[in-house]
């Protein structure tokens, strides 16, 4: 027992920031409830380093004029860094998106303004069009919760990623099963989130990035999956190997 003890504690020390890959507020996610300068105080509550707003990005939920559009997606994201700032907690921009043909959600990491603007000329591609086509070197394009109910497991070989373990406590995202088919795979990244949604809930925090350095933007945490430098880390103590 006290071996263990220490090598999860040699673990946490070789890996000491602690990162949510998977969080949404609202208004720009219309299913959270969660305001930007409200994550970041959880978050920074829960002694984390970083958190990756992954907002949904759907084309039936945007109705104004392209630029509108952006604005307003990369709105909560931006109230959030500055508020992140002042109490010191970075805040990296993240996309849930989903094409047109399925309710497949994708998360990408590595984006800016001008990749979310791409994003919202590729709503009809579809999932293998968008892959062959749209290069965003720098960026991992992972597929969220795969195996949940309106959801179908994607081509793995057009994927960079899993989220093999999605935390979220309201959706049966068979984690299990969905490690199994990333292995059996060889899927190269496997990312756990907690999927936080609902304030007051015991929602927040329920899954980790653990990583050598804080990454400095999206594309330095995009860097990091790459080079499958990091562990996971679930409940705020159980450390997973990915």
């Amino acid at each position: 027992m006290e071996q263990i003890k220490d090598l999860k504690a040699n673990l946490k020390k070789e890996y000491p920031f602690k990162i949510e890959l998977h969080a949404h507020t609202s208004p720009v996610s219309g299913c959270s409830d969660v305001k930007p300068r409200e994550l970041v105080e959880i978050y920074k509550s829960h002694g984390y380093d970083a958190v990756v707003i992954t907002n949904h990005l759907i084309s039936w939920s945007f109705h104004h004029s392209p630029t509108e559009s952006v604005d307003f997606y990369l709105k909560d994201y931006e109230e959030a860094v500055k508020y992140g700032e002042e109490i010191g907690i970075k805040v990296l921009l993240g996309v849930e998106y989903r094409f047109d043909e399925n309710h497949n959600d994708y998360l990408i990491y590595g984006v800016d303004r001008d990749i979310v603007s791409l994003l919202f000329d590729c709503f009809s591609m579809g999932v293998e069009k968008f892959r062959k086509e749209i290069k965003l070197p720098n960026s991992v394009f992972i597929q969220a919760h795969p195996l949940r109910e309106v959801c179908e497991l994607c081509n793995t070989d057009i994927l960079d990623g899993i989220e093999t373990l999605n935390m979220h406590p309201n959706q049966k995202s068979q984690n299990a099963r969905t490690v199994r088919i990333a292995a059996q795979n060889n899927v190269k990244i496997k990312i756990a989130g907690s999927d936080f949604h609902h304030k007051n809930c015991d929602h927040e925090a329920l899954a980790a990035l653990r990583t050598r350095y804080l990454p400095k933007d999206s594309f330095q945490l995009a860097k990091i999956l790459k080079e499958n430098d990091y562990i996971l880390e679930i409940g705020e103590d159980s450390l997973v190997l990915p």
